[in-house]
């Protein structure tokens, strides 16, 4: 019946569309532009595609709005003009594509000499990313004319819209050779340098975080593109530049020279772990290459190559590291100043910081490296140990702990030996942590300290649960392993006294421990087989309320049909008049129903069934049945001479006949239809 109404609503941009003073901004008040752009309304595309039109929209994305409006609708136009350009319609890319009076109009968004709106700067960049990724030889060739647009990213480089426009650029051009031109162009406006250039204390934190977050982006990039495109005619220029020694040493001689600044330092060595994540040879895993990125934020010291050795890192940034760990080092012992923190457990001062915990990432990551000029640098400055004395010393820094215990684990099974299982040499990481470090005796006595805080009531310490992971790497470490010998010969050389409390240790408190973190995905100990089981020992168990429901619902069906069933099932002729077109007609009355049928021929209400089929049924001739199962299913038909109030056009339900009984599917008895499948056939 909802179709006798007319639901459509036809746009209300059809009608203005009819006017010849029509004005654009008149259209973006309307809330279905965008849609009706999206369904391409031919009328609507016409209008806006015409000249005076997109350049006012790519005037509305570029212009700063006039300050006097409603904070609330200022940006409105913007965003719709934005969004408008934006939708992926080839007849609005095609226009503003293709014109070059556009695309100039809207570079020159970027030769603004003030601080670019973040919010219009958004809009720019969606802008050029869709250009560059549908209409990129015009874009690119355009862009390349330019001389200042490098010039001008950087400038801008601290709004974080014109750093997703630059790494648009770099992952929208799909053609291989396109992509290629576009990387050799960057690299020779120099846009590596310049952007390690901005890492610098004179530059403010926006600058350094966006500069380091594009240049790691570049790095993965460039490093995925090789990985897919294996058979590249060329390399990378813009990793290759990365990854020279003198690029790296470029960096940090910006991040430790002169007055030390955090946010230059944590940018800086952002950079320096990209460079530093593991990468595969080309001729593992069947020839093709992978590249190891770790989640942001955690340390990975890198798979284990096909020889059982870590992957190696780039052996350039490596190299430009070493001149330069004495001073990350001196970074641990003293840091940036930073006021003190109050904490919910006591005043914290002074805090770990940002900067050391990024330089126990980056030294940590150094070490697993496996390089060994650099390792003997590190042991000879007796970072583990400084290190070691920051996660004892900031209790609760769980991220601090995080850095050590993979780091240390690590390290204990690091260097696996290869297939001919000949041992490895003796690791001189391995002792300086077991002898210098002292890293079992730091173990048993931050355990004992932590029981006995807790024996007088206090907090359990902070980096128990990574402490307890430590103990358990080099148990293992100990009993299998790279490092077995080494390891059992460094325990046997402990103090008599340390290595019982050693054996002590690790089999009493750290096994049960380890016991309690072990969690039973299945409890074992009270299953039996269901055969042994006698019937009264079966308890009656309790159903579900949906399972409750749905037998209420059986029983109400199977409830026997009383005397007064027919006279009172469905609804009065008198309340089938001109109402009945209403929606709200009066059909709550079938759900106060209560009846039930039965089949069986000692049920005490079949001679009631008997007698009413009799009074409406005629008896049936033999002869003139040709066959016909009088109780076959048939449909519903009118009655002779019957009279429906409904008109024509209202089609009967089927009610189906079954032996004795009838299985009513809630059709009511309506006025002009038979209760009988055989009435209206003339039976």
């Amino acid at each position: 019946m909802f179709w006798k109404f007319d639901l459509h609503s036809s746009s209300h941009i059809e009608t203005l569309l009819e006017r010849a003073d029509l004005t654009l901004r008149e259209l973006l008040d309307e809330d279905d532009v965008l849609q009706e752009c999206k369904v391409l309304n031919r009328r609507l595309l016409d209008f806006l595609v015409q000249p005076p039109h997109m350049e006012a929209l790519v005037t509305c994305v570029t212009e700063e709005p006039p300050a006097e409006l409603d904070e609330r609708l200022r940006y409105k136009y913007p965003s719709v003009s934005c969004e408008i350009l934006t939708s992926d319609v080839s007849p609005i890319t095609d226009a503003l594509g293709e014109d070059e009076g556009l695309l100039r109009r809207l570079y020159g968004f970027l030769q603004g000499h003030g601080v670019l709106n973040p919010l219009l700067a958004s809009f720019f960049s969606k802008v050029m990313g869709i250009l560059i990724n549908r209409k990129t030889d015009q874009i690119v060739g355009f862009l390349r004319k330019k001389d200042d647009f490098v010039s001008l990213l950087l400038r801008h480089i601290g709004t974080s819209a014109i750093m997703d426009l630059l790494l648009r650029l770099l992952t929208c051009v799909e053609q291989p050779g396109l992509r290629q031109d576009v990387f050799n162009w960057l690299n020779e406006e120099k846009i590596v340098q310049r952007l390690i250039e901005m890492i610098h204390p004179s530059k403010d934190d926006n600058q350094h975080s966006n500069a380091s977050q594009s240049l790691c982006d570049i790095i993965r990039l460039s490093r995925e593109q090789m990985m897919q495109i294996q058979d590249s005619p060329e390399p990378d220029q813009l990793l290759a530049t990365l990854e020279k020694q003198e690029t790296v040493e470029q960096l940090l001689a910006n991040m430790l020279a002169g007055e030390r600044d955090e946010s230059v330092i944590v940018s800086g060595i952002q950079v320096l772990l990209t460079l530093l994540e593991p990468r595969r040879a080309r001729s593992e895993a069947g020839g093709m290459g992978s590249f190891y990125c770790p989640l942001e934020g955690q340390l990975e010291l890198g798979p284990l190559g096909s020889d059982g050795s870590a992957c190696q890192a780039s052996p350039s940034t490596l190299l430009a590291l070493r001149g330069y760990l004495r001073d990350f080092h001196q970074l641990l012992i003293d840091p940036p100043k930073r006021p003190a923190l109050q904490m919910s457990w006591g005043r914290l001062d002074p805090p770990l910081g940002n900067t050391r915990l990024q330089v126990v990432k980056l030294l940590g990551s150094s070490l697993g490296a496996g390089d060994p000029g650099l390792q003997e640098e590190l042991l000879g400055l007796d970072a583990l140990n400084t290190m070691l004395d920051l996660y004892f010393t900031y209790t609760y820094n769980n991220f601090l702990h995080a850095q050590l215990e993979v780091c240390l684990s690590t390290l204990l099974q690091a260097g696996a030996p290869p297939e001919d299982l000949q041992p490895p040499p003796d690791s001189p990481v391995v002792k300086h942590l077991l002898q210098k470090c002292r890293l079992v005796q730091r173990i048993l006595s931050a355990w004992e300290e932590n029981e006995e805080t807790q024996a007088t009531g206090g907090r359990r310490r902070g980096y128990m649960g990574h402490l307890t992971r430590i103990a358990n790497a080099l148990v293992q470490s100990a009993e299998k392993g790279p490092h077995v010998a080494l390891v059992g010969q460094l325990l046997k050389e402990l103090p008599e006294e340390e290595q019982e409390q050693w054996e002590k240790f690790v089999s009493g408190p750290l096994a049960e421990t380890n016991k309690k973190n072990v969690v039973d995905l299945v409890n074992l100990h009270n299953l039996h087989s269901s055969s042994d089981d006698e019937e009264n020992d079966l308890k009656e168990f309790n159903f579900p309320q949906e399972a409750v429901l749905q037998q209420a619902f059986v029983d109400y069906q199977m409830q026997q049909v009383t005397s007064a069933f027919i006279d009172h099932f469905g609804f009065n002729d008198e309340e089938f008049g001109e109402q009945e077109e209403s929606v709200n007609a009066p059909f709550d009355r079938t759900g106060s129903l209560s009846f039930s049928l039965s089949a069986d021929d000692d049920s005490p209400n079949s001679n009631l069934f008997e007698v009413c089929y009799k009074e409406r049924i005629q008896q049936f001739d033999d002869d003139d049945s040709d066959g016909e199962d009088a109780w076959q299913e048939k449909e519903l038909g009118y009655s002779r001479g019957a009279h429906s109030p409904r008109g024509p056009g209202t089609r009967p339900q089927p009610l189906r006949g079954v032996g004795r009984g009838l299985l009513f599917s809630g059709a009511a008895r309506t006025p002009g239809f038979s209760l009988c499948p055989w009435e209206g056939s003339g039976g």
